[in-house]
């Protein structure tokens, strides 16, 4: 694949790219070398799977392979216990992990050129407190604290001793690893770019950092002021709303329920999360979008393009509640193969009784 080539498909995923010249230098460096890239990505084992973390991250980790990248998940569950989810149970935390893995297998994701790495196996590790640590000397603790975003918190709330840690320790990471791309969502552009300050000053790589998209809620957006990242993080899907969610399980009595009640106003393009799942995750998996109406009503709808889609959308030609009828048919279709592997699969199966029972705590 030309380089030209790779660096679109990395350019889809990646919203923001911080280090596009960087990024540049590295497919053409790496293409006379050989040598793989490396992109990281971390996750926290909390409770069940949603649809942006699960079809939408195959969609996005499946881009970065094809474009020649390696990846190296972190399953970050220290992270969560210091983050108190599950109540801090790391019995519970590995569980959830394991079942992520398992969704992720069942929905697409090229596990050829994925690796799962786990936090707990280098806790042990010196070398990698001695990078924490080095990290936390570079910084203040107003500068640590600044980062809060990436945990789901908030700078001005009351932070534990323990998250304090964390955004040194997902600092280090990125460097444990030798990645060469942060690849996360918006929402942890916070700690990356603390990684890309800090890099020079301890003798450490740079990482270039490619940002994905954060996939709306179906309720209505907040209103806001916030721009940018802020803003995206502020209208991003959420566990702690379940019914604004698709889960990677859920029925299709949970779907009809939930498209039926999402925010889609006639006309209205923007922060509009029913066009969202069209333009990032149906159009990513089928070439068209059938609009199934009766002939009073026009008749069906074809259509080969998100932006054609809009079009129509934004005319008023196509009705929100004839768009929702058919989100509910596509993703229904996306997510069956993952409800029927962890229905036959005994390893698959106890994972999500066990996840099911748990209780999740922010």
């Amino acid at each position: 694949m030309e380089i030209e080539e790779r660096l679109n498909l990395i350019k889809q995923v990646g919203e923001e790219i911080i280090g596009e010249d960087e990024l540049v230098e590295l497919l053409k460096e790496r293409s006379r070398s050989g040598k793989k890239i490396i992109a990281y990505d971390g996750f926290e084992p909390s409770g069940r799977i949603h649809i942006a973390q699960g079809i939408l991250r195959a969609i996005n980790v499946n881009k970065l392979t094809k474009a020649g990248v390696h990846f190296k998940f972190w399953v970050a569950d220290w992270f969560a216990l210091m983050n108190n989810k599950m109540d801090g149970d790391l019995e519970k935390i590995k569980i959830t992990g394991k079942y992520f893995i398992e969704v992720w297998k069942a929905c697409g994701m090229d596990m050829k050129n994925v690796e799962f790495l786990w936090a707990s196996d280098v806790m042990n590790d010196s070398d990698y407190w001695l990078k924490v640590v080095n990290i936390a000397r570079a910084n203040t603790v107003t500068r640590i604290t600044r980062c809060a975003q990436i945990m789901g918190r908030s700078e001005n709330e009351s932070l534990s001793a323990a998250q304090i840690f964390y955004p040194c320790m997902q600092c280090a990471d990125i460097f444990h690893l030798d990645a060469d791309i942060a690849q996360l969502g918006l929402d942890q552009r916070k700690v990356n770019v603390l990684a890309r300050e800090v890099a020079p000053k301890l003798g450490f790589k740079k990482p270039i950092v490619v940002s994905h998209h954060m996939l709306m809620g179906l309720g209505e957006p907040p209103k806001s002021d916030a721009k940018g990242a802020e803003a995206a993080i502020a209208k991003k899907m959420s566990k702690s709303n379940p019914d604004t969610a698709i889960f990677m399980t859920d029925t299709l009595d949970d779907i009809k329920r939930k498209i039926k009640k999402a925010y889609c106003p006639e006309g209205i393009i923007e922060d509009n999360p029913i066009l969202e799942y069209c333009k990032y995750i149906i159009f990513e998996k089928f070439d068209s979008i059938k609009i199934e109406r009766p002939e009073k009503f026009g008749g069906n709808l074809e259509f080969s393009s998100y932006e054609e889609l809009e079009k129509s959308f934004s005319s008023k030609s196509l009705h929100p509640m004839d768009l929702k009828q058919a989100v509910v048919n596509y993703i229904d279709e996306i997510i069956d193969p993952v409800r029927e592997h962890f229905e036959k699969d005994a390893v698959a199966k106890k994972l999500k009784e066990q996840v099911d029972g748990f209780k999740v705590t922010k």
